[in-house]
């Protein structure tokens, strides 16, 4: 059998179609940063991001059009209104890209793993190739100017050990110190998360709309709750929490995004959150830490139910493709 003639599969639908909504709304973002910013420097880093996802899109689009599956709605410029004054100052573009492209890294190796047919591996493979570099250089960028944490320190091991104690899982009374794959766990829910907070705090000043403001206000608290958990720990364990440094908002109060661009982002964010927070207790041996990580996933769920009822409520959700009811095809009139 031909490649021509295999069928996408289930998987690599999935995988395309999110791929495609998340670019899509990416154009919109890295369109705006790219109109206000200012920096020399980050402009030819946020020029690059646009361009990938500008041709992420097309070969999405490309694919999904030579089999006859409809394009997913998107957004355009009706999304987004350059003629508002900034609402984010120049740092908050090239942290975007950083977090936008370490978040493709994570959830674009995952979904290279699930799909087979050779122009979707390629697709997959080549947008991985081209996060990665640009991941390198938002972080080189971010170095020299100052704006990059990084993990803790901790000493080098003189040995391998080896641990035959069920204490060591003990995360409540007397507690071992956190491994480095805790520390780190820990370390990237924080970063994540103080970029949730400065996205809230630009989005409530613009946001017009009771409902969503509540459903704003309400994320920017369950992160800012995740923050001082895990900067707590971090501090109990004379490993400093992250202190953020840079106030990246503005005073702007119009906002330059629709509310179908900004609950759909935010219903995107959830699931990206839900499944970091997942790997999270999966490397996790330190039973406190999974009780922690296991609490704000069962916040996070109920808080994107609520996104996805604003959606659905406004008739923005549009329905991933899906398998046919068997039982309705059977029924005999």
């Amino acid at each position: 059998m031909s490649e021509r003639s295999i069928r996408l599969s289930s998987s690599e639908i999935a995988a395309l179609w999110a791929t495609y909504i998340q670019e899509n709304m990416t154009v919109c973002l890295l369109t705006y940063f790219l109109h206000h910013n200012k920096d020399v420097e980050i402009k030819p880093i946020l020029e690059r991001a646009l361009q990938n996802s500008e041709a992420h899109l097309q070969q999405i689009t490309d694919i999904f059009v030579k089999e006859g599956i409809p394009i997913p709605d998107g957004f355009s410029e009706k999304d987004v209104n350059l003629t508002a004054p900034p609402l984010f100052y120049d740092m908050f573009g090239l942290s975007f890209v950083y977090s936008l492209t370490r978040l493709l890294i994570i959830n674009g190796s995952f979904l290279t793993a699930n799909v087979a047919r050779k122009d979707v591996l390629d697709f997959f493979i080549t947008m991985n190739y081209k996060s990665t570099e640009l991941y390198r250089q938002a972080t080189e960028l971010m170095l020299s100017k100052g704006i990059y944490d990084r993990p803790p320190y901790v000493p080098y091991p003189d040995k391998v050990e080896y641990e035959d104690k069920l204490s060591y899982i003990s995360g409540f009374g007397k507690k071992r110190p956190l491994n480095v794959a805790e520390i780190m766990e820990i370390f990237f829910n924080i970063e994540r998360n103080y970029f949730s907070v400065l996205l809230c705090m630009g989005l409530l000043q613009v946001v017009k709309d009771k409902e969503i403001h509540s459903f704003i206000k309400e994320g920017k608290k369950i992160s800012e709750q995740q923050i001082r958990t895990f900067n707590d720990i971090l501090m109990k364990e004379e490993l400093y929490g992250i202190i953020t440094t840079n106030i990246e908002v503005t005073d702007s109060t119009v906002s330059p995004f629709s509310d179908r661009l900004v609950v759909t982002l935010f219903h995107s964010l959830n699931g990206i959150d839900i499944a970091l927070l997942g790997h999270a207790v999966s490397l996790s041996m330190r039973t406190d830490l999974v009780a922690y990580y296991q609490k704000y996933i069962a916040e996070i769920l109920l808080y994107s139910a609520k996104g996805v009822d604003l959606l659905m409520d406004r008739g923005w959700f549009q329905k991933p493709p899906h398998a046919p009811s068997r039982r309705d095809l059977q029924k005999i009139d």
